[in-house]
């Protein structure tokens, strides 16, 4: 993942689209040719398959990954219960003692930036939602504030996809499929499952809807006509980048509402 160092003000590729499918390497021949998962991968790479779907899903519904890495995914020692890592970030809704149900109309302030240094998992904090992962229903709603970018740290959200929407400051998001530059007025969508790294060039706040039950998609064409709304080549995904460093790193999963 990243060291942290990576500037915010970097030129960046994407791909284009919504929905469909992308192929970049970031290395040339890379991806073999061919066979997704042959005996050996060109530069020794371990493959492997990241599903958003159940294998048995129809092919239009069928989500899917082929990543090809350095080190397998596998390769960390287990993981452990972090106590108050940050007991700000709620995501069972169903157990009455982490929600208080209030039928009173609410209106939130912006939040303050930290005074201490905070990233972005830190800097997380729960205001409302329903349902919860291990029922694979409902939402939560989240607003982050940071002034830290996360370095020798990835977040892995086991839970659901994150819809991460900047009110100040532009985010660089590194993934596993590369770098994102999110700025206010714009969406970043991170699906189940990823690890994915955040880094800030100062004080940053913003709002997070956790969605625990699907992915999110497009909403459908009709009575508007045949175009509108959200249009799929307003959205890109990020390039193959790759970084190969020694250094201790830590990877933070949020699973069932723990981390």
């Amino acid at each position: 993942m990243t060291s942290g160092e990576v500037k915010l003000s970097d030129d960046l590729k994407y791909n284009w689209g919504f929905g469909g499918y992308f192929q970049s390497e970031a290395l040339p021949n890379a991806i073999p040719v061919g066979q997704k998962n042959p005996q050996r991968c060109p530069y020794d790479l371990y493959c492997e398959k990241l599903s958003g779907t159940a294998f048995t899903a129809p092919r239009a519904k069928n989500m899917q990954t082929w990543l090809y890495r350095i080190q397998p995914s596998v390769k960390h020692i287990p993981f452990e219960p972090i106590p108050n890592f940050n007991p700000r970030l709620i995501s069972d809704f169903d157990d009455k003692s982490n929600a208080r149900i209030d039928p009173n109309q609410m209106r939130w302030m912006p939040t303050e930036f930290p005074t201490e240094p905070t990233d972005f998992i830190q800097g997380l904090v729960t205001m409302s939602g329903s349902g919860s992962p291990s029922s694979y229903s409902g939402i939560g709603i989240h607003l982050y504030s940071a002034n830290a970018s996360m370095k020798n740290r990835s977040f892995l959200n086991s839970d659901g996809d994150f819809l991460i929407v900047p009110q100040v400051g532009v985010l660089r998001i590194q993934t596993e499929f590369g770098i994102l530059r999110v700025e206010p007025q714009e969406i970043c969508v991170i699906q189940r499952g990823m690890h994915f790294s955040v880094m800030v060039d100062g004080p940053s706040r913003g709002y997070v809807l956790e969605c625990f039950c699907r992915h999110f998609t497009l909403p459908e064409l009709g009575p508007i006509g045949s175009h509108g709304l959200a249009n799929p080549q307003d959205f890109c995904s990020p390039t193959a980048y790759y970084e190969d460093v020694e250094v201790d790193f830590q990877i933070i999963n949020k699973f069932c509402g723990e981390l």
